[in-house]
């Protein structure tokens, strides 16, 4: 059968796509992904409201507040500040106790002292705490530059630091590290989960003899071909479908100016992913070959799964030369050289040069995996190792 490759990819991608398990958990996913994006867009919309007390009489505190709530509409800092007039002390220290008052902000001039206070029943917010010490600050200079017979615009100017980043590149470092940690995210998900349903299936045909029979219809390269395509397209496909969650869902916060950047970061992260799979593919199919029982996975699938965990701790932590190292090396360089692009660090032909060596890497280690397939596939009573899998597929080959 010329086309036996194909049949086992389409049986691969149908159980996998009808498995109930796969499907809460990809349903699951794509729920965390768009709640946690909902979450952090509502947070970035809310408007705070703080009541700030100010005793009567306090006439500083009452402009402050007054220039801090001007301040914080003009700047759109969504925080809206109103003032609660009260008696003495005592009375905003009541107004904090029973949280009538979020805060209470008392002037110099009222304690008789060059300090003001912002005071709460607990740790004011840092955001009020900023806002308010702001405004205080430029009314003191204010005031005492009009003693001076000058004004603040003279004593300031000339003193405004501005920012400019040389590379041209507007994504923020905050977002290129929260980016690596997703791209990591989707990788380790991505090649663990298949992968570890391509192992499981494997060693489910070889463990019930299902394989004998296949093996007398089906040439092992081709089925071997048949499941490493069939769990590539459901790998690429889970991939497609949270990372157009999640780009859509970036679409509709503050983030949504870096969106081409990001989706041109996606793009790249797709191509790598798939071509970088296949490889990892290959391996935990021999994987499943190399067991006897269920029980061996275990075993068999441990350095994959140490390499996979290693890629995610190092790829999305990793800084200056060591990322660059790292977009270079597979298969670190799914994840180190996408994120690269999106940090503008990355020159027009280095992800060229990165997905061909890790095109070449992929075709090593599928030539190598089919090898050691086709010698641990037919062998039971044990777990098998690469050496004799592979002295195995020698003598198989010399024989025949």
């Amino acid at each position: 059968m010329s086309n036996a490759w194909m049949v086992v990819a389409t049986r691969e991608i149908v159980v996998r796509a009808l498995n109930k398990g796969f499907l809460i958990g990809l349903a699951v996913t794509v729920a965390m992904i768009g709640g946690l994006i909902g979450f952090t867009s509502f947070m970035e919309g809310r408007t705070q409201s703080f009541e700030v007390a100010v005793v009567a009489g306090d006439e500083s505190a009452v402009t402050a507040l007054e220039s801090a709530a001007a301040d914080a509409a003009s700047d759109d800092r969504q925080i809206e500040l109103s003032m609660l007039p009260v008696d003495d002390a005592s009375a905003a220290e009541a107004a904090l106790d029973d949280e009538t008052a979020d805060a209470w902000l008392s002037s110099g001039a009222a304690s008789g002292t060059d300090s003001w206070t912002l005071s709460g029943w607990r740790e004011p917010d840092p955001d009020l705490t900023q806002l308010i010490g702001t405004t205080v600050r430029d009314q003191v200079l204010a005031d005492r530059a009009a003693d001076a017979g000058t004004s603040m615009n003279a004593l300031t100017a000339g003193s405004e630091v501005e920012t400019e980043r040389l590379d041209g590149n507007p994504v923020d470092p905050q977002v290129v590290l929260v980016a690596g940690f997703v791209l990591a995210f989707l990788f380790f998900t991505g090649a663990v989960g298949s992968g570890a349903m391509i192992a499981g299936s494997v060693i489910e045909e070889k463990q019930s003899r299902l394989v004998e029979i296949i093996a007398t219809a089906v040439p092992l390269r081709q089925l071997l071909a048949g499941k490493i395509i069939g769990s590539s397209v459901i790998a690429l496909g889970q991939n497609l479908l949270l990372a157009g969650v999640g780009l859509i869902g970036v679409s509709f916060t503050d983030l949504s100016a870096i969106l081409p950047a990001m989706t041109a970061t996606m793009l790249w992260f797709v191509v790598f992913f798939t071509v970088g799979f296949v490889a990892m593919a290959a391996l935990y199919a021999v994987a499943g070959s190399l067991a006897s029982r269920t029980e061996d996975l275990q075993y068999t699938t441990s350095p994959l799964m140490m390499l996979l965990m290693g890629v995610y701790v190092v790829t999305f932590s990793a800084d200056g030369t060591f990322e660059r190292v790292l977009s270079y090396i597979p298969p670190a360089s799914i994840v180190s050289m996408p994120v690269r692009v999106l940090n503008g660090d990355a020159l027009w032909w280095e992800p060229l040069v990165s997905l061909l060596i890790l095109v070449v890497a992929t075709l090593g280690a599928v030539l190598l995996s089919e090898r050691a397939y086709r010698g641990a596939l037919m062998q039971t009573g044990g777990r098998v190792s690469w050496k004799t899998a592979m002295a195995a597929e020698r003598g198989t080959t010399l024989g025949a």
